[in-house]
């Protein structure tokens, strides 16, 4: 097995899981099998109680694990399915030290960092890197391994201390070290600057890591004197020194390291005998593709994080993919749901207008999954306004429960219909705790992972959308569902719940009949989406607010989304006046051709 570590340094937020990402699709472009492991030195056992504003969005594996969203980017950048074991946090690693001393497993020595932590470390980094992650028997070839935090933060030092026991136990040869550190530009002086990058790479090699590539986040390229002086005080070689600039979007990075030979320098670090140029002609032509569409679809997010784009970042994601499916560019209308309600009209009527003129101007909503009753109710009105508007929409965990209690309000007339989360006392419970959920513990009591789901109506939209198969397989986490006791009475006006779980008892599915494209899904379709193989109800909501029926066959004249943003012709105007061919890119997933 070969391990390649990437850390970062001077500041947080320099995109290390991008890059490890990327450093993962170049590998992956040479004919190498590639996993992934990604360290928090946080004190929780995983990401499942930590709040959105804190640590962005929650994303949840096949195996029910609640890990950090750079797993996300993991599995969308390399098309893997990681497991809980692949994110290591300190709050796992003492936790399973601990366990192993009330064991008595250390035989009455005293239990220190060095050597039990560090030895819990390096034991969990090599079980984890054997799994399977991509459908194939055996283990991969490399593992990147990415450290959280900044180099020289408190709680990470257990992990670098291992960290470099780990680089000597596996030897030179099966070992590389990338750090990302930040070059900045100083408006005063107009030059770029090193001196942060010197200091960092200093406390690392300090620590006892030497890196032996250099990657270097800057508004623009790095200017060649800018190399020879980071290669003569932090001791790497200049060829081994790279830029990643700022780039138009995400997928532009793997090919900056193509470009920067990225591939050659760990190669040669870890003896992997790569000798050719890595085709990566899908990922150039996505990324070309993403920016030069120029034909917007408007998709309003209503949610209560709308402050950190982080907090929703599958969703994000999946929004894009099926966006560049359909050759359309995306615009995310952030739309703060408390802005929506009275109360904010009486409080701060300005922001009240701005609100409902922006979700007056969209082509589809889109409500994301979330917890606690602050802003529900101008959840509740934006699927009202979609619903009584024929404007497409996607309900999503919460957002499904909020669409069947608007469905209870205001078409069969119960007033106070609610959750029972919201509201415990109400008379009409549309949406119930979960008769196994715990309501002492927070950690890991919901309903997580992959679960089955049963169309049992054939000819739904959801059902087209996945290719007419009899069952899904989709991620969930979630602690209330829709009350089965009130289903009858929905579907008898009109609101059908078309997929169920094995039991038939709980909703997962519910389609607004007469409705151009009115879903809601218990589960997270997001998170098993992939560039190039978007989620199906992303999609469906997608091609729906282009004005295209749902299966992409058709161009519905009139629809909410003809403002000025429908197709035209099937050709495409690339910004510079002229009409061009679309690139000839057939995106497909696991149902078949797609776009």
């Amino acid at each position: 097995m070969k391990y390649v570590l990437v850390t970062g340094g001077v500041v947080s937020g320099l995109g290390k899981g991008v890059t490890a990402s990327s450093v993962g699709v170049l590998l992956q472009a040479c004919g190498l099998r590639v996993t992934s492991i990604k360290i928090d030195p946080y004190l929780n056992t995983d990401a499942g109680t930590m709040s959105p504003f804190e640590h962005g969005e929650v994303f949840v594996l096949d195996d029910g694990g609640e890990v950090d969203l750079d797993l996300g980017n993991y599995e969308r950048f390399l098309d893997i399915k990681l497991t809980r074991d692949n994110n290591i946090t300190t709050g796992k690693i003492y936790q399973s030290v601990i366990d192993r001393e009330r064991k008595g497993d250390y035989l009455g020595k005293t239990v220190q960092v060095v050597p039990h932590i560090t030895d819990a470390i390096q034991d969990w980094i090599e079980r984890a890197a054997m799994i399977p992650v991509d459908g194939k028997e055996g283990h991969a070839d490399v593992c990147v391994i990415e450290l959280g935090g900044t180099i020289g933060d408190i709680e990470s030092m257990p992990f670098i201390e291992a960290l470099g026991q780990f680089a000597y136990r596996v030897g030179s040869g099966n070992f590389c070290l990338i750090h990302v550190s930040l070059v900045p530009v100083l408006n005063v002086v107009g030059e770029q600057k090193t001196k942060p990058t010197q200091h960092c790479v200093k406390g690392l090699r300090s620590l006892g890591l030497m890196p032996n590539i250099l990657a270097c986040r800057s508004t623009m390229e790095l200017e060649e004197n800018v190399k020879q002086k980071l290669c003569q005080f932090c001791h790497v070689p200049a060829e081994n020194i790279i830029t990643l600039y700022d780039v138009s979007n995400i997928w532009h990075v793997p090919l900056l390291l193509r470009d920067q030979k990225v591939h050659m320098a760990i190669s040669k670090a870890l003896n992997l005998g790569i000798v050719s140029e890595p085709s990566m002609l899908e990922w150039s032509t996505r990324a070309e593709l993403c920016d030069k569409l120029n034909e917007t679809v408007r998709i309003a997010m209503v949610g209560k994080y709308t402050g950190l784009s982080d907090s929703y970042l599958s969703v994000l994601k999946a929004l894009l993919d099926a966006s560049v499916a359909c050759r359309k560019k995306l615009q995310v209308d952030w739309v703060r749901s408390s802005d929506l309600e009275d109360e904010t009209a009486k409080e701060d009527p300005e922001a009240y207008k701005a609100a409902w003129d922006l979700l007056k101007e969209v082509d589809g909503v889109l409500v994301p999954g979330g917890f606690g009753d602050r802003g529900v109710q101008g959840k509740i009105l934006a699927a009202k306004y979609a619903r009584e508007n024929k404007i497409p929409y996607l309900g999503i965990c919460l957002g499904m429960q909020i669409a069947v209690i608007e469905f209870g309000r205001s078409v069969l007339g119960m007033e106070d219909a609610n959750s029972s989360e919201f509201d415990p006392n109400t008379k009409n419970p549309c949406v119930i705790f979960m008769p196994e959920g715990s309501k002492t513990h927070m950690g890991g009591t919901m309903r997580l992972g992959s679960r089955r789901t049963y169309f049992n109506v054939s000819d739904c939209k959801s059902a087209k959308l996945y290719g007419n198969k009899s069952f899904i397989d989709e991620r969930h986490r979630h602690r209330y569902e829709v009350n089965p006791d009130m289903v009858e009475t929905f579907e008898d006006a009109g609101l059908s719940f078309t997929g169920k779980d094995e039991t038939g008892q709980r909703m997962e599915i519910v389609e607004l009949l007469g409705h151009p494209y009115f879903i809601g899904v218990q589960f997270h379709p997001e998170f098993k989406s992939r560039p190039g193989k978007p989620s199906p109800l992303f999609l469906g909501l997608i091609r729906a607010a282009c004005g295209q029926s749902s299966d992409g066959s058709t161009l519905k004249k009139g629809a909410s989304s003809m403002k000025g943003n429908g197709l035209s012709n099937l050709s495409h105007n690339f910004g510079n006046g002229k009409k061009a061919k679309a690139l000839e890119v057939i995106y497909s997933n696991e149902n078949g051709v797609i776009c």
